[in-house]
């Protein structure tokens, strides 16, 4: 009898879930919870009104904008009406599926892709109307595309910000061989660019008449933006991007028409240890609020304004994804006053950080068997 209780209570305890690691840290204590698993590299992930999420998995092409249900399960079938010409190889593919601010009334959502074929590749933004049962984007129409080809399939940007003033933001890349075209306001290498919603170009865009630069660029001299958003008091817009060995950089994007510097000046240097310049700063030539070297290859970037964790209230969050873990930065106005490291011990690429509207942080890990994370206050 005795051995009969022994080995039934060993089984209940083998059986029992096991307890969630609580993670401590300067200022919360969280948990954290897999929402969704078997995403094929995912990129993107944004919350609907009504509870879904869409998530896009950049090497699903066409096939690659997926729904999360309410109840926080992830659909077999993807959504449909994305465009077939979808470059996947390298770095490009689906990038970034954002609603409209009005999305309860008007069913928009803006997604950007690398748009073409692996010898002529280009950045491209479409939108469309999601429908009722959040099976397909209808008519679909473009409304973005960079006016510079590229083959090597690198540095795409891609990243998608609506602005409390309604305006539309797309970050792009360098194309990764075309790194002195950052430096010509004609072309959209190395952009900011800043749209109506409609894909018009706003009246007070820096060269809106053509003169000395493309209308739809905000700034340039950028290498790769890869996380953007907007600091919930200041109101200015902050983007992070890729240096190259060293040089990951946080900018702020106070006024238009303001030059960056890449590949003029930077903090990093080439990845087989030659030197790009020897200049770190030049007249005329912005300089980041942050930078990191080594790099961390900087990924998704949010701002905190939920109510589950109010003494996160305005710090911003950034993937890592080379550096394999989450950086939250504490701030004060435009300025960064500290900074932890959060989920080391994953050892998983982060390829994008959110805040749900639920105040819960959400996180993807970047694989081939990727993971839509949460991060939830601690019992």
């Amino acid at each position: 009898m005795t051995r009969i209780l022994a080995a039934t209570a060993l089984a209940a305890v083998l059986a029992a879930p096991a307890l969630a690691q609580t993670y401590e840290t300067e200022q919360a204590d969280f948990t954290v919870e897999t929402v969704a698993e078997g995403l094929d590299f995912p990129w993107s992930i944004s919350f609907l009104p009504d509870g879904e999420m869409l998530v896009t998995e950049r090497d699903g092409g066409a096939n690659g904008l997926r729904v999360i249900d309410a109840d926080g399960n992830l659909r077999d079938e993807p959504v449909t009406g994305i465009p077939d010409e979808v470059v996947v190889n390298r770095q490009g593919g689906l990038f970034d599926a954002i609603p409209h601010p009005d999305f309860a009334d008007n069913r928009l959502v803006y997604v950007s892709y690398a748009q073409g074929t692996e010898e002529a590749s280009r950045t491209a933004m479409i939108r469309g109307r999601l429908n009722e049962d959040l099976t397909e984007l209808e008519e679909v129409e473009e409304v973005f595309r960079v006016n510079f080809d590229i083959a090597t399939n690198r540095h795409h940007g891609g990243k998608i910000l609506f602005d409390t003033d309604g305006y539309l933001w797309l970050s792009l890349g360098d194309g990764g061989d075309h790194s002195d075209e950052a430096q010509d306001p004609t072309n959209h290498i190395g952009a900011l660019i800043r749209l109506n919603d409609d894909g018009t170009i706003p009246s007070d865009n820096p060269f809106a008449d053509g003169e000395g630069g493309a209308p739809e660029v905000w700034s340039y001299g950028h290498r790769n933006i890869q996380g953007l958003d907007q600091h919930p008091v200041t109101g200015t817009i902050w983007s992070n991007e890729h240096g190259p060995r060293g040089g990951d950089e946080i900018n702020i994007h106070t006024e238009s028409g303001l030059n960056y510097g890449w590949p003029e000046i930077t903090y990093g240097i080439e990845y087989d240890g030659s030197i790009i310049t020897e200049e770190r700063e030049r007249d005329g030539m912005e300089q980041p609020i942050w930078y990191w070297t080594p790099s961390i290859a900087a990924s998704g970037m949010a701002f905190y304004t939920g109510d589950a964790f109010p003494h996160w209230e305005n710090d911003v969050f950034i993937g890592a994804l080379a550096g394999m873990h989450v950086v939250r930065m504490e701030t004060d106005g435009d300025r960064v006053i500290g900074r932890e490291r959060l989920l080391e011990d994953l050892e998983q690429r982060i390829r994008d950080v959110r805040v749900g509207p639920d105040g819960h942080v959400y996180v993807l890990t970047d694989d081939y068997e990727g993971q839509v994370l949460r991060l939830v206050p601690a019992e």
